[in-house]
C-alpha cells in the first residue's frame, strides 16, 4: 500500500501513477512550453488519477478538467489573464480534455463574489494550493527545465493513496467542501470522507 511507504518512495509511486494518465502528462508537457511564472498542474486531475489507479479504474476516468495555476502579480487585469488563457487554448488544442488556466495573483479580486467569503491576496501559487477546501486537493506538479518533476504536497501523499478526504478549513466554506466531497464519493465510493470540524 503506497500510503504506508516512506515519503521518498511515495513520491516515486506518485510520479509512476501520474505517468499512467497520458492526458495529464501531455498537459504538463504542453504547459511547460507556455513558460508561465510559478506554474503547476494542480488539484483534481492529480488526486483523482491516483484514486483511479488505486481502485483499478482507467487513469483518466471521471476527471472533469485539468487545472493549471500560475502566479503573475505584474498585471492583475482580466485582459492579461485572458491573453494567457487564449494562448493556452492554442497549446492545448486537440487534447481530449478541458484545461483551465488561472492566475492565482488575481483570485482575491473575484473569490468573495463566487464563494461568499473574502480571500486575502496570495503571494505565490503554493499559497493558493495551500487553501483548497480539502487537504487531498493540495497538490501541484510541474516539469522543471531538464524534465525533472517538481511536486508540491504540503499535506503529504498518504491520504491521497489511502483514499481519505480530509477538510482544510482555512478559506473555503464548509458547504464547498461538503459539495465536493459528496460528488467525489459518488464517483469513487471507496473514499473515506472525514467531517468538517465543528
Amino acid at each position: 500500500m503506497s500510503g504506508r511507504l516512506p515519503l521518498a518512495e511515495q513520491l516515486d509511486a506518485f510520479r509512476s501513477v501520474l505517468g499512467r494518465n497520458e492526458i495529464l502528462t501531455e498537459v504538463m508537457t504542453r504547459t511547460a512550453t507556455l513558460d508561465l511564472p510559478g506554474w503547476y498542474v494542480t488539484a483534481g486531475c492529480l488526486f483523482q488519477t491516483v484514486w483511479n489507479v488505486v481502485t483499478g479504474r482507467p487513469p483518466a476516468q471521471g476527471i472533469r478538467d485539468y487545472d493549471v495555476f500560475y502566479f503573475d502579480a505584474t498585471d492583475l487585469s482580466w485582459e492579461a489573464e485572458d491573453a494567457v488563457i487564449q494562448a493556452g487554448q492554442e497549446v492545448f488544442a486537440g487534447l481530449p480534455a478541458e484545461v483551465e488556466i488561472r492566475n492565482e495573483a488575481r483570485v482575491h479580486l473575484w473569490y468573495e463574489q463566487k464563494f461568499g467569503v473574502p480571500c486575502p491576496p496570495y503571494d505565490s501559487t503554493e499559497s493558493a494550493i495551500d487553501r483548497f477546501a480539502a487537504t487531498t486537493c493540495c497538490l501541484g506538479v510541474r516539469l522543471e527545465p531538464g524534465g525533472k518533476w517538481r511536486v508540491y504536497a504540503p499535506h503529504g501523499l498518504s491520504d491521497v493513496f489511502n483514499l481519505v478526504v480530509r477538510p482544510n478549513p482555512v478559506l473555503a466554506p464548509r458547504q464547498v467542501y461538503e459539495a465536493k466531497a459528496a460528488r467525489w464519493k459518488g464517483e469513487w465510493p471507496e473514499l473515506t470522507v472525514l467531517p468538517w470540524p465543528t
